[in-house]
């Protein structure tokens, strides 16, 4: 009985198999004599970085895409690309392709008209100007041209960048070399021109903005009441920042009275941290210490990320790709976390440095009316606000839409 079962089950298996087999070898019969008509684009050259799909790449297909796949662009170099498409007579064919991604963006380099050094300064030129690039950590930045620190003159120069595809920006600029000035009677200091926030209120305040300011240690001891009277509707607190690269974190000196003083006066705040950042690893290092400070306040507004070392940017030796996926780490812990976040950079370079932040953004544009175009949230209008309630200096003023 047992011997008539397992023959049963033989039979069946060979049978399962047989019909598997034939099955597999009609279905590559079929893809074999399938009719494939792919006519792909004249250029696949793809610069690195882009946001491209499949389907912007084929001129002509006979029959459907299964997937329209995002193609890989963040690595150079040449690289194949399958799919699947169910062509015209109903048959799900594979195609490859091969595509280059390829590095055509020029480095950014600082662009002075002139710099003017004391005899006797040891200054790198190359290293202390601002030179980055898209793709490469560590483009080469060199100045090339004489200029002799020991000798007051003039001295034209250049200063070139080059990254790893020859990509090259170069700039001609001079040097000037000039004795240390002798010891001279000081001017008189002028009053800095200042911004009421009145005047703010008056001009930008509608039913769709509020009028805010930003503060840290630098404002000093905030009367919070005489602030909220005057008609601050919110505000950014710096939460702390870093002793330098990978260096450790510390409290504003002013954070814990200002965030104590804002929530009591049920004034709407944000936090923002000061990044020294060199890497996704140490922002997102950085995001869990801001987590740990914030987490006994009332913290309505995003966690802001603010990178501003541009004038020691080789430094870091990040690439504008890196930088953004650096923030970007920063941004999703936070949100990991239940809070907002963001990214505050001025108008040069968030249009210049920074790729796809993906959250509106807080803006630095200091002028009567931004010309920004990309998204943003808040816009940090000027830095020499006058209010009441901040005796000790002037502070941000900003706008929330």
């Amino acid at each position: 009985m047992k011997k008539k079962i397992f023959l049963t089950l033989l039979i069946i298996l060979i049978i399962l198999l047989v019909i598997f087999t034939g099955f597999k070898l009609f279905k590559n019969w079929q893809i074999k004599n399938a009719v494939i008509k792919v006519d792909l684009q004249d250029n696949l050259n793809i610069e690195v970085y882009s946001k491209i799909k499949l389907s912007d790449l084929i001129k002509n297909i006979n029959g459907k895409l299964e997937k329209n796949i995002t193609i890989p662009t963040t690595k150079l170099g040449d690289q194949e690309i399958t799919f699947n498409y169910t062509n015209e007579d109903n048959i799900k064919v594979p195609y490859t392709f091969s595509i280059k991604v390829v590095d055509t963006t020029k480095p950014i380099i600082s662009m002075p008209s002139s710099l003017t050094l004391t005899v006797g300064d040891d200054t790198d030129l190359a290293k202390e100007l601002f030179c980055g690039d898209n793709y490469d950590d560590n483009p080469k930045c060199t100045i090339e041209g004489e200029y002799n620190t020991e000798i007051a003159g003039s001295y034209p120069v250049t200063f070139k960048a080059e990254d790893s595809s020859a990509n090259i920006t170069s700039y001609d600029f001079t040097v000037y070399v000039k004795e240390k000035e002798q010891n001279t009677t000081p001017s008189e200091p002028q009053e800095p021109a200042t911004t009421s926030f009145q005047d703010i209120i008056n001009e930008y305040k509608t039913a769709k903005t509020k009028i805010g300011i930003d503060v840290s240690h630098w404002q000093g001891d905030i009367d919070f009441s005489a602030v909220k009277e005057a008609g601050v509707e919110f505000a950014f607190i710096r939460v702390g920042t870093a002793k330098g690269i990978k260096g450790k974190y510390y409290l504003d000196d002013k954070f814990k009275r200002n965030i104590t003083g804002f929530n009591k006066e049920k004034i709407p705040v944000g936090v923002y941290f000061y990044s020294y950042a060199d890497s996704k690893e140490a922002a997102i290092k950085e995001a869990k210490w801001v987590i740990k400070q914030i987490k006994k306040y009332d913290i309505d507004l995003p966690v802001v990320f603010d990178w501003e070392n541009w004038s020691i940017y080789q430094e870091f030796n990040l690439s504008f790709y890196h930088l953004t996926e650096m923030a970007n780490a920063f941004i999703k812990t936070i949100e990991a976390s239940g809070y907002n976040a963001t990214l505050y950079s001025s108008k040069n370079y968030l249009e210049n440095i920074w790729y796809d932040i993906n959250h509106p953004v807080w803006l630095a544009h200091y002028t009567k009316e931004t010309n920004y175009a990309g998204s943003y949230k808040y816009w940090q209008m000027c830095n020499n606000g006058k209010v009441s309630g901040i005796a000790d200096n002037l502070v941000d003023i900003d706008i929330m839409y």
